[in-house]
C-alpha cells in the first residue's frame, strides 16, 4: 500500500510517498480502507518533533481519517466490513489502509461525505468540549473567537451560535472575517488593523466577553486578559502564532476570571462516555443541518507535503483535506 512517511523531523517537504506492507488488524482493531484524512496543526508539530506525544521515526502522519471498514480483528462486534466510518488514530492516517482500535471508530451518517467526515472529529470535538465542558457557555453570553476562520476557530463560531451565544469573530483579514460572519458571527474584528481590546470594549459596552476562545496565543493573549468580563473564562486551545504566552497573574485576579486549559485528546481518553455523548450531539447537529463543515482545499496523497505547508503558512480557512 502507499503511505506518506516521515523519516526525519523538520519541514513537511521532507515527507516521502512510500510503499509499505498492508497491516493486519490485531485483537480489538479494525482495518480501514482510507478515503480521506484531515490535516491539523498538531500534525505539523509532530513532523517537526515538537508535539507533546511524539511517535518514533519513521512514522506516517495524520491523526484523523474517514473510509470503510475492510477487515475485523478478533473480538470486534460493534462494526461491520463495508461500514462507512470516521476514526482517530493519533498518527498513521495518510496511508491507503490503517488499523485502528475499534473504540476509536465511529459510523458516519449517509449524508456525510468521506471528505467532510475526515475533517470533522478533531475540530468540532475540540470546540464542543471547550465550550460545553470547559467554559460551560450559556445562551445569551458573549463569545470571542480568535483565529475565527481557522480549523478550530470556525467550528467555535458555528457552535457558539448553536449554543445561543453572541459571537465576536477575530481574524487577520477581511476575507477570513467574511467567512466567520457567514458562519454565525454577529461582530467582527480585524486584529491586524485595529485593537482587539478596544473593539471588544466597544462591542460589549465596556463589559467584556464572557468566554474567549484562543487557539492563537502569543501577543494577543494579553489583550484577551484585558478583554474578559467579570467571571469570564479564557480558553487556552493552542499556540498557532508559534509563541507560548506568559501570564501576568494580576489580570485574572482583577477580573475574577479563569484561564482554562483545553486538551481534547486527554479528555477523550479519560472521559470516553462524555466524549461519545459530545460526538453524538455533533452528528445530530450535522444531520439536522445546523453544522456546515467548511473545507477550503483538498490535496491528493502525493501532494501531502503541500497540504501541510498550506496549513503551516496560515493560508487555510476551515479544514484542509488529503483525498486518497
Amino acid at each position: 500500500m502507499r503511505a506518506i512517511t516521515c523519516f526525519q523531523h523538520g519541514s513537511p517537504d521532507l515527507l516521502q510517498l512510500t510503499e509499505q506492507p498492508t497491516p493486519e488488524p490485531g485483537r480489538g482493531e479494525v482495518r480501514i480502507a482510507v478515503r480521506a484524512c484531515g490535516v491539523n496543526f498538531p500534525d505539523i508539530l509532530m513532523l517537526s518533533g515538537r508535539y507533546q506525544i511524539q511517535p518514533e521515526l519513521p512514522f506516517t502522519p495524520g491523526a484523523e481519517l474517514a473510509g470503510s471498514v475492510d477487515a475485523l480483528g478478533d473480538g470486534v462486534t460493534s462494526l461491520q466490513v463495508g461500514q462507512r466510518v470516521l476514526a482517530l488514530c493519533g498518527h498513521g492516517a495518510m496511508a491507503e489502509q490503517v488499523c485502528v482500535a475499534a473504540e476509536r471508530v465511529m459510523p458516519i451518517p449517509d449524508a456525510m461525505s468521506y471528505e467532510t467526515a475526515a475533517g470533522f472529529l478533531l475540530t468540532y470535538s475540540t470546540s464542543w468540549h471547550a465550550l460545553k465542558q470547559r467554559a460551560q457557555l450559556k445562551a445569551g453570553e458573549t463569545l470571542l473567537v480568535l483565529g475565527a476562520a481557522g480549523g478550530v476557530g470556525l467550528t467555535a463560531v458555528e457552535l457558539g451560535k448553536v449554543a445561543g451565544a453572541t459571537v465576536i469573530a477575530a481574524a487577520s483579514s477581511e476575507e477570513k472575517l467574511e467567512l466567520a460572519r457567514d458562519y454565525g458571527a454577529s461582530h467582527c474584528i480585524n486584529y491586524n488593523e485595529e485593537s482587539l481590546q478596544q473593539r471588544v470594549k466597544e462591542i460589549t459596552a465596556g463589559r467584556g466577553a464572557d468566554v474567549i476562545y484562543d487557539p492563537v496565543g502569543g501577543d494577543l493573549f494579553d489583550q484577551c486578559l484585558r478583554s474578559i468580563a467579570w467571571n469570564g473564562r479564557i480558553l487556552v486551545i493552542g499556540f498557532a502564532s508559534g509563541s507560548i504566552q506568559k501570564i501576568p497573574a494580576n489580570l485574572p485576579l482583577l477580573k475574577g476570571s479563569s484561564i482554562v486549559g483545553v486538551f481534547w485528546g486527554r479528555f477523550a481518553e479519560t472521559e470516553p462516555a462524555a466524549q461519545s455523548e459530545n460526538l453524538g450531539e455533533l452528528l445530530e447537529y450535522f444531520v439536522a443541518g445546523r453544522l456546515r463543515p467548511y473545507i477550503s482545499k483538498v490535496f491528493s496523497l502525493s501532494d501531502a507535503s503541500a497540504a501541510f505547508n498550506y496549513l503551516a503558512e496560515r493560508r487555510a480557512t476551515g479544514k484542509v483535506i488529503v483525498r486518497l
